[in-house]
């Protein structure tokens, strides 16, 4: 999506734009693209995933030991022969569940290394949770995963320096946003069909009626004279030329990487809400 998406945010700039919200900011791709080729005033992100923000502040503030951690997670993991990565896996894994209960901040940099060795290790990088907020994603079959990716880190670190972290929903970002402020929203998309629903990236979920108050939310700050884009699924109804029907809805072809079926991986039609020209 990021070429799709730079065309409209590289427009939203020349009309002045000085600040950057993105907070559904998940894995961050558009924030990194936008942030390495412009300087802002300020850059909010935030997310209502609390290990990521988690691991994103980690990343920030205490990126040395955390390569050092991670670098020993390598070293303990990689030589394993497939049975004892397998109990390796499931050991951490049960570890991070258990982990993420705790609320002492001398654990967090412990959570976050948990975390990203298990998006290293686990199923397609996939992050999903059970109703009881356990991450739940089995192995994956990677020979020889970089766990520690440490020249990456340290970029991430540096890129994160001035960028203000919160953890929150969606509207908590209002206090942010004002008429010099561009805003991407990247939801948690609207199942296709019913075979592609999965078990969440939370444990609240991110439903039809959520989508709708995203919707009142855009309504909210376009009159605040924010510039928003917003990306999502292109289901086969209406649903979302209906809700957005006040902005331009366009489509876009787009790539997916995760599918059960490695044939159906590949481009998918996916919308782009834009409130400017």
């Amino acid at each position: 999506m990021l070429p799709e998406l730079r065309k409209r945010y590289e427009t939203a700039l020349r009309m002045g734009c000085t600040k950057y919200a993105e907070p559904f900011v998940g894995g961050g791709a558009v924030l990194f693209d936008i942030t390495s080729a412009h300087n802002f005033e300020d850059v909010y992100i935030s997310d209502i995933n609390a290990e990521l923000i988690n691991a994103y502040n980690t990343i920030r503030d205490n990126v040395d030991i955390l390569i050092f951690e991670l670098s020993n997670m390598q070293n303990l993991y990689v030589p394993l022969d497939n049975k004892m990565r397998i109990e390796f896996y499931y050991k951490m894994r049960d570890e991070y569940n258990s982990t993420i209960i705790s609320t002492n901040k001398k654990d967090n940099v412990r959570k976050a290394v948990l975390m990203m060795f298990l998006n290293k290790t686990c199923f397609n990088g996939l992050y999903r949770v059970n109703s009881k907020g356990h991450f739940n994603v089995p192995i994956g079959s990677y020979k020889n995963p970089k766990i520690c990716d440490s020249d990456n880190l340290l970029a991430v670190s540096k890129a994160l320096r001035n960028v203000r972290i919160a953890h929150g929903q969606f509207c908590d970002s209002e206090h942010f946003i004002d008429e010099n402020t561009l805003v991407y929203f990247d939801p948690p998309y609207k199942p296709l069909n019913t075979t592609s629903k999965f078990t969440s990236y939370t444990d609240s979920g991110f439903n039809d009626s959520e989508q709708r108050r995203l919707a009142k939310y855009v309504d909210r700050i376009t009159n605040k004279g924010a510039k928003v884009m917003v990306s999502n699924s292109d289901p086969s109804d209406d649903f979302f030329d209906n809700l957005y029907k006040k902005y331009k809805v366009e489509r876009v072809s787009a790539s997916r990487a995760i599918n059960s079926n490695a044939k159906s991986r590949g481009k998918i039609s996916e919308i782009l809400v834009i409130n400017f020209d």
